[in-house]
């Protein structure tokens, strides 16, 4: 049995923040979104993303095998830098099974969620610990459905 068999039953999840190169469009948000849907669904991968154009903050959900793949290649994209791992765990289920993506941005609707998990008025997911960042994640996606 390969590695890649033997660990397909481990689930993990990871949440990142990074910071968006300032060249990065809303445009180009779009087709790192619509990508990351299609590649995480071919992948077995979940997941929740938040973005507010200076920050991104996700977690993925996946095999572990495959959760591994794509931290190398989010490590090595270039539309982010400064990635900082703020949660790695193992799962016992998926918590967002049903989205291969989920996203949402800060808005007015939503801006008492960030607002309640962030340490200053600005969203900033580098000041938040892993109980923060998983907090914010969930009720970001159970605000959306």
């Amino acid at each position: 049995m390969t590695s890649t068999h033997a660990d397909a039953h481990i689930l993990v999840s990871m949440t990142y923040a990074s910071r968006a190169n300032p060249n990065v469009s809303a445009t180009d948000f779009n087709e790192i979104l619509q990508q990351a849907q299609i590649n995480n669904a071919a992948n077995s991968i979940t997941g929740m993303l938040t973005f507010n154009k200076d920050y991104f903050l996700q977690t993925i959900e996946g095999p572990r095998a495959q959760i591994n793949r794509l931290l190398y290649i989010l490590i090595s994209d270039e539309r982010h830098h400064d990635l900082q791992i703020i949660d790695t765990r193992e799962l016992k289920h998926r918590e967002w099974a049903k989205w291969s993506m989920n996203y949402a941005s800060p808005t007015e609707e939503n801006a008492a969620i960030y607002l309640k998990y962030s340490t200053t008025i600005g969203f900033n997911p580098y000041l938040l610990n892993a109980e923060s960042a998983h907090g914010l994640m969930n009720e970001l996606s159970a605000q959306k459905g």
